[in-house]
């Protein structure tokens, strides 16, 4: 089983920058679930090719260095379920063979070797912008409306991280001195009312009388070292949110302190206004 993550249990708090230092060899994370993944990776793709993908022309030199990165270092690192083949990869537990040479762009390469979406960020004459995009699971975002937009405006719905905030200000700033043998992990969560891994907008308000569903961002951020630019990872984790009575730590009312600390605002981004007394009420039965 994957591991359960548990960013909400005071290590991480919501609506900041929360970056910590990450052990390069844990840069992608890879666990029995990887095969489903990919397969519906797969299957959205094939749905819905214009809303998960996207690439500026000149992020070409980025997604080969990624894509090279990725060959190196996942044989290395898990050599049971990737394996260096010449000029492919293959994937045991999955049956896949990935073709480094593809005349694909290497970005669709790299996302179909990993359980991870991965969004490559460049630096402008003024600002970082979202250049290039495999996009499969969002959470509640859409790729057409950030793709080629800097860092400011990526983030205009996040609650205090708009153009001219301080923490627009310290995230240009974190990327410009990020290193490339460092680097660095952060956490979100959010509370839907389904278990999609694909979860644009849905343009209604959550009804959690089926069940709630807790939902975990691992971001890790990760300069490469050729192009300069910066590779965004996004990896899911589904759990229903009754998982938390299960757990030995009180998490459930940990969670609940959070969410019961957000203001107005933070509450509309994350879609709970309307919710919140009704998911308190759920954490404190736990």
């Amino acid at each position: 089983m994957p591991d359960f993550h548990t960013p909400f249990d005071g290590s991480s708090k919501p609506f900041t920058i929360g970056l910590k230092p990450l052990d390069p060899a844990e840069w992608i994370e890879v666990d029995d679930q990887l095969r489903a993944y990919l397969d519906e990776n797969d299957r959205v793709s094939q749905r819905a090719p214009g809303q998960v993908f996207a690439a500026e022309p000149d992020s070409l030199d980025a997604q080969r260095e990624m894509l090279d990165m990725l060959a190196v270092h996942l044989p290395t690192r898990f050599p049971d379920i990737y394996r260096a083949t010449g000029t492919a990869i293959d994937i045991i537990p999955a049956f896949r063979r990935v073709d480094l040479l593809s005349p694909l762009p290497p970005l669709l390469g790299a996302a179909s070797l990993v359980q991870e979406d991965l969004v490559i960020m460049v630096k402008g004459q003024d600002a970082w912008r979202l250049s290039a995009a495999s996009l499969c699971f969002p959470s509640s975002w859409r790729l057409s409306e950030k793709f080629g937009r800097p860092l400011h405006e990526v983030h205009a719905s996040v609650p205090e991280f708009g153009e001219g905030t301080r923490h627009a200000g310290m995230i240009e700033r974190i990327f410009d001195n990020l290193r490339p043998e460092q680097p660095v992990i952060r956490w979100n969560w959010s509370i839907h009312d389904d278990d999609a891994l694909f979860h644009p907008p849905i343009g209604r308000p959550y009804d959690f009388a089926e069940g709630a569903f807790l939902r975990l961002e691992r971001q890790t951020l990760r300069k490469l070292p050729k192009t300069g630019a910066i590779l965004f990872t996004i990896r899911i984790h589904l759990n229903p949110l009754e998982v938390l009575a299960k757990h030995p730590l009180e998490l459930a009312a940990v969670l609940a302190g959070q969410l019961a600390a957000m203001n107005p605002a933070q509450l509309a981004y994350k879609g709970l206004t309307e919710q919140r007394d009704h998911l308190l009420a759920q954490l404190v039965s736990l």
